[in-house]
């Protein structure tokens, strides 16, 4: 659903210079990826909560290297901030220790 109301807020609002449609590319180019990189966070936290939930604490903490990396990732081009980077790091290792 929410990609049909996204499909027609563009159609209606269709730039029409020049710079304006290239600016639109690029938003939507970059927001796709945005988007990826967030939900490789999502998907990787989810792993580990379930390997901690199932007793698998070993693989939970081989994947906290993952979760970092996708989290330093995520930070330095700008699609979280570096300390909510810094403090989900925190908090994941946190719950590990649990």
């Amino acid at each position: 659903m929410q990609n049909l109301i996204l499909s027609v807020s563009i159609q209606l609002n269709m730039p029409i210079i020049k710079s304006a449609k290239k600016a639109l590319r690029q938003s939507h180019k970059r927001r796709k990826l945005n988007l990826a990189k967030k939900e490789k966070i999502r998907d990787i936290i989810r792993k580990i909560k379930k390997l901690k939930t199932e007793g698998k604490k070993d693989e939970a903490e081989r994947l906290v290297s993952l979760a970092y990396k996708a989290f330093d990732k995520a930070a330095k081009t700008g699609v979280i901030k570096k300390q909510a980077a810094s403090r989900k790091k925190s908090r994941l290792v946190k719950m590990l220790r649990k």
